[in-house]
């Protein structure tokens, strides 16, 4: 009897599941952002988001979740209605790293979300307070090991992508540099540009304005090649660190189990919002390179980055402070 009866109610849910999509959205759309105002995050979540809301025709908000390394927000998402009404910013961070170093995580980064598409990818930047007696990465490298346990470097989140980027580091330098969190880029930019921590990993996008005013002093970028939008700063592969690669990514994911017209609809038109025109200078000019990707393609971009993550916390013995 009751195979008989998901028989007949699955054709009946299917056409409700396809009408509602056809309608979709006709209400406000809230787009959680697990992390800070003002970080990239934030930048880019507000920038897909207004070019949506003009697109479709219904306002997409922008609400600040932060807290445990963009787990709260997260959560928050993956337990909301499936029905497009409620989407997360997420990153590498929530959907890669989070899953390696973090025992409890409250949610499955692959099972209880349906992503959408990668808005942005930006690389992580190493910077410095320009009183640092030091200009380019050698020069860093010399003077940690001329004083161990005395730089200190700060993160945007403990157990993100930047303070995984200077976890690498330490490894691969075999430097000792203490690692001091904040809860946001933010903060943590208002401390180094005032100098109460030296230095800093942060996403390219949130530092750009304060490396090119002259307020901190680039050292590299974290992938393998110069950011097009930013082709005078080195990266640390050839800096002299070869094989250091890290790369950030920030993309919209539904709960799981929407259905996917909606999933499709979303996908369909953030991807052409990133193909029109002035778009790719406006995210250059914010240090990050627009994205676009299926959501096929997005599934198994966030299942390499958790096995990628597994092995480096494994290599580091990294923790999330």
């Amino acid at each position: 009897m009751r195979l008989i009866l998901r028989a007949l109610l699955a054709p009946l849910l299917a056409f409700f599941a396809v009408a509602a999509s056809a309608q979709y959205p006709d209400k406000q759309v809230r787009i959680i952002v697990p992390y800070p105002p003002a970080g990239t995050t934030d930048i880019l979540a507000r920038l897909i988001a207004t070019r949506l809301t003009e697109r479709m025709k219904h306002p997409f908000v922008i609400e600040n979740r932060p807290g445990a390394g963009g787990a709260i927000g997260s959560v928050a998402v993956a337990k909301s209605p499936p029905d497009g009404y409620t989407l997360l910013m997420g990153t590498v961070n929530s959907h890669g790293i989070n899953t390696a170093l973090l025992s409890n995580l409250p949610y499955d980064a692959i099972r209880d979300f349906y992503p959408i598409t990668i808005v942005g990818s930006t690389p992580n930047v190493f910077a410095v307070n320009p009183s640092l007696p030091a200009k380019n990465l050698a020069e860093v490298i010399a003077l940690a090991r001329a004083k161990p346990g005395t730089l200190n470097f700060g993160s945007t989140s403990p157990g993100g992508s930047p303070h995984m980027s200077g976890e690498l580091l330490k490894a691969m330098a075999q430097i000792d540099i203490i690692h001091i969190p904040y809860k946001g880029a933010g903060p943590m930019l208002i401390d180094l540009i005032g100098g109460q921590v030296q230095m800093g990993f942060d996403n390219l996008p949130s530092s750009i304005g304060h490396i090119r005013s002259g307020k901190i002093r680039a050292i590299a970028v974290t992938t393998l090649k110069r950011f097009p939008g930013a082709p005078e700063i080195p990266t640390m592969d050839e800096s002299g660190l070869k094989g250091y690669e890290v790369s950030a990514w920030f993309g919209l994911l539904a709960p799981a189990h929407t259905p996917k017209a909606i999933v499709d609809t979303l996908y369909t038109n953030i991807a052409a919002i990133l193909k029109s025109p002035g778009i790719d200078k406006q995210l250059l000019d914010l240090g990050a390179e627009p994205g676009g990707n299926t959501p096929e393609a997005y599934a198994k971009q966030i299942a390499a980055d958790v096995e990628k993550w597994r092995k480096v916390v494994a290599v580091t013995g990294a923790k999330a402070e």
